[in-house]
């Protein structure tokens, strides 16, 4: 296993809305030190410069840490930026395709909605899941909500980790337990947060309880 569940509890997933005139690479600083675990890189509005910049930077803080760095969507950027791996949504390219291009060493995550899809990601090599989205979603339109039953079924069906996502808050974190899953993937409950820190830190806490 290239990932361990134990890294997949606070999965950070970043978002520059809130920056406020920071740094991406500072305030994910600060979630790591509020107690992130891995840190997925995803910026859906900027160019390929700017992100593959921005990628380094992150990346970086992450290698100080050791934390976990995933680009989304992007093999390319993982591969320019030594990544230490990518996230693949359902329409981002092939699992297989990715495995070759980033070689075996390397963690390829998956998004699945479904028992289906987390068996045929799974089958395909993937080494985690991100399971969702659970409460909705505040960065994605375009995607329907599935129950904490459906998730219990998920992680039933598969023996590699999976992470919940969408919509999770220090609020409704709690009603996943029980799920067994690896931990629970967070955007705005961190990164919209006046004390980033302290907000990880929080769900932190919480994560550890699923």
């Amino acid at each position: 296993m290239k990932i361990s569940a134990d890294k997949l509890r606070l999965y950070a997933v970043t978002d520059s809305a809130w920056l406020n005139g920071r740094s991406l690479a500072e305030v994910v600083r600060e979630a790591i030190e509020g107690g992130a675990t891995v840190v997925q890189y995803r910026e859906k509005n900027k160019g390929y410069e700017d992100m593959l910049k921005e990628a380094r930077e992150v990346c970086a803080v992450c290698r100080e840490y050791g934390v976990p760095f995933i680009m989304n969507d992007s093999v390319e950027i993982a591969i320019a930026v030594d990544a230490d791996g990518v996230h693949l949504g359902l329409d981002d390219g092939d699992l297989k395709a990715a495995r070759e291009l980033l070689g075996e060493g390397k963690i390829i995550g998956a998004s699945t909605h479904n028992v289906q899809e987390a068996l045929s990601a799974q089958a395909q090599g993937a080494d985690y899941l991100g399971c969702g989205a659970v409460f909705g979603s505040t960065t994605k339109t375009d995607i329907s909500s599935i129950t904490p039953e459906i998730l219990a079924q998920v992680t039933s069906a598969v023996q590699i980790p999976v992470v919940a996502i969408g919509g999770i808050n220090r609020d409704n974190i709690s009603m996943l337990n029980g799920c067994s899953l690896a931990g629970a993937a967070v955007v705005s409950a961190i990164f919209a947060q006046k004390d980033i820190r302290a907000a990880a830190k929080e769900m932190r806490a919480l994560a550890e309880k699923l």
